[in-house]
């Protein structure tokens, strides 16, 4: 029996093939693309964490906030919070700053202001050195390298340094490093206002 091999026709099921004719700029290109989406979506997951928080805060979602114990409704953002400080080095302070009325403002523009910025993708350095001060006394407040509380039980701390409120400081930063605005945000347009073009640490 004769067999004839025909060289223009294949059979079965083949992968395609990878073009390999692409230059290397198109690789970069499309990294540089992933890599500013990937800040983008952290900018704007980041920005929600802090509206958020602003949010259930003021109307009382019945979240962390009770229903009713909204800002609006005459609720303290800060007392709770602080009067429960129960170790670290400023523990008595922040048991003094607990509900006063300057204190309430002050956390709660700075959550507004830092969320507003990170969605919107604006003034991403203020919001960066705003958001991470507030990270830092928050870290100072619950005290992460205690092991016991002031009344002598166990911390029940996880880690003695790297807890979220680290992480989120340097996710800010990271972001306003990045220049994350520019995507999926307004960061171009805010660039190029004349006072911003003249105060650059307004980017």
């Amino acid at each position: 029996m004769a067999v004839h091999e025909h060289p223009h026709r294949t059979s079965g099921f083949h992968l395609p093939a990878f073009r390999r004719n692409g230059s290397a700029s198109d690789g970069a290109t499309t990294a540089t693309a992933a890599r500013a989406h990937a800040f983008a979506s952290l900018r704007l997951v980041m920005g929600f964490v802090f509206l958020w928080a602003f949010l259930d805060k003021t109307f009382g979602f019945g979240y962390a906030t009770p229903s009713g114990k909204g800002w609006i409704d005459g609720g303290s953002p800060t007392k709770g919070f602080l009067s429960s400080v129960a170790a670290g080095p400023m523990e008595s302070t922040f048991h003094d700053w607990a509900g006063a009325g300057w204190a309430d403002w002050l956390f709660m523009l700075g959550l507004l202001g830092v969320g507003v910025a990170l969605v919107f993708g604006v003034a991403l350095r203020p919001a960066a050195v705003a958001g991470s001060v507030m990270m830092a006394f928050m870290w100072i407040a619950e005290w992460p390298p205690a092991k016991h509380l002031s009344d002598g039980t166990p911390s029940m701390s996880s880690n003695p340094f790297a807890d979220y409120h680290l992480v989120y400081a340097i996710v800010l930063i990271a972001l306003a490093v990045a220049g994350a605005g520019a995507t999926w945000g307004l960061g171009k347009i805010w660039a190029a206002l004349p006072v911003v073009r003249d105060h650059t640490w307004l980017r």
